[in-house]
């Protein structure tokens, strides 16, 4: 599964990090909660397509303006796209 979009919602201190993530294998779509950062618990929900992930990621996020989209980082020497940890600083 592919990170299609990943939000966090700002905290740096693993007790209070939550994350919302929609995943794609280019057939399957779903969304991940993380709670407490990477070591943290998750709960993931299958969707039958990538409208469906986004209103449950959107439902998930709540209507705190605190959530902040994570954007896709290019590393160097790498093709691929991966997240940029907001924690790295």
């Amino acid at each position: 599964m592919k990170v299609e979009r990943q939000w966090w919602n700002g905290s740096f201190s693993p007790r209070e990090r939550r994350d919302v993530f929609i995943r794609s294998d280019g057939q399957r779509w779903e969304v991940m909660a993380q709670i407490g950062g990477i070591h943290g618990r998750s709960r993931v929900h299958p969707c039958p397509g990538r409208t469906t992930a986004e209103i449950l990621a959107t439902a998930w996020r709540g209507g705190g303006t605190e959530w902040r989209e994570v954007v896709p980082a290019k590393h160097a020497g790498s093709a691929t796209r991966r997240f940029a940890d907001p924690c790295v600083r």
